[in-house]
């Protein structure tokens, strides 16, 4: 047992053979057809939550333990963290920040409320301004803290300054990202749970 789940892909697998077995005792195979659009709708919206989750627990990883806990790490194990854990992490947070992204605009166009929701419109105002501030998020994966974070772990080489300016600039960046995750978090459940 301590084999198969030493190995993520395996393990993921058996996650995806589990919803298959499950999908198939609740006879949804059967039923997609009938559901149409509405299944698709459904599977997006399970894409774009897994996604989301992945995004936002990093980001929650980044700036709730790993970065208080950089000062406590001896100087000679950090190089563990910064070489190898930050880059790994920092690749499946901004794909994740990109699949949350194209996946909720998806789920938008397939609802039908895409534009109205970008352009504020009432009845979708609390998911629009969800959207936008998880737009907003994501640029600034993509455009400001990754680009820094590539200075900061020595991924692309600059002098010691500019490696220490990125450094703060990818950290406050990140700190801005987790403040808006929290009303961005409020305006995606409250739409369709009464928040608003």
């Amino acid at each position: 047992m301590a084999a198969f789940f030493s190995s993520l892909n395996r393990t993921i697998l058996a996650g995806i053979a589990i919803t298959l077995i499950l999908m198939g005792i609740a006879g949804t195979f059967g039923r997609i057809g009938d559901m149409g659009m509405g299944y698709w709708l459904f599977f997006m919206r399970w894409l774009h939550i897994g996604s989301g989750v992945m995004w936002i627990g990093l980001l929650w990883y980044f700036n709730f333990v790993q970065t208080p806990s950089m000062p406590k790490i001896p100087d000679e194990q950090k190089p563990a963290v910064s070489k190898v854990i930050a880059p790994t992490a920092l690749f499946w947070f901004r794909w994740a920040a990109l699949a949350t992204v194209v996946t909720g605009l998806l789920v938008a166009g397939m609802n039908g409320y895409l534009g109205s929701a970008l352009s504020l419109a009432p009845g979708v105002r609390g998911i629009g301004i969800g959207m936008w501030l998880a737009l907003v998020m994501a640029f600034n994966v993509w455009f400001i803290i990754w680009p820094n974070q590539k200075k900061a772990l020595g991924i692309v080489t600059v002098e010691a300054a500019e490696k220490a300016a990125a450094a703060k600039m990818a950290g406050m960046t990140s700190r801005i990202n987790t403040m808006l995750s929290i009303p961005m978090l409020y305006c995606m459940a409250a739409q369709s749970h009464g928040g608003f």
